[in-house]
C-alpha cells in the first residue's frame, strides 16, 4: 500500500483512469459491435447508422488516449469495408 501522499493521489488518479478507459473501451466494443451484428443481418440501414454512431466514439477512444490512433484508424476502416460490402 502507498506510504507517501504523493503515492496515494498517484493511486487514486490511476483507479479513476482506469475506470474511465474500461467504460470506454467497453463501449466502444458494444458499438463494433452492433455494427457487425447489422452487417451479419443484412439490414444496410441499421448497419450505416451504427456505424455513424460508432466511428466518432472510435475517435474519441483514441485521443482520449485508450487505444492507439492506428488502431482506431484500422477499426474504423475495417467496418466502412464491411458496411459498403452491404451495397
Amino acid at each position: 500500500m502507498a506510504n507517501h501522499k504523493s503515492a496515494i493521489k498517484r493511486n487514486k488518479q490511476n483507479v479513476t483512469r482506469a475506470a474511465r478507459n474500461t467504460h470506454i473501451r467497453s463501449t466502444m466494443r458494444t458499438y463494433v459491435k452492433q455494427v457487425r451484428e447489422a452487417v451479419s443481418g443484412g439490414d444496410k440501414e441499421a448497419a450505416q447508422t451504427a456505424l455513424g454512431r460508432a466511428v466518432p466514439f472510435i475517435d474519441k477512444a483514441a485521443t482520449k488516449g485508450v487505444i492507439h490512433k492506428a488502431t482506431a484508424s484500422r477499426k474504423i476502416s475495417r467496418l466502412s469495408k464491411l458496411v459498403s460490402a452491404l451495397a
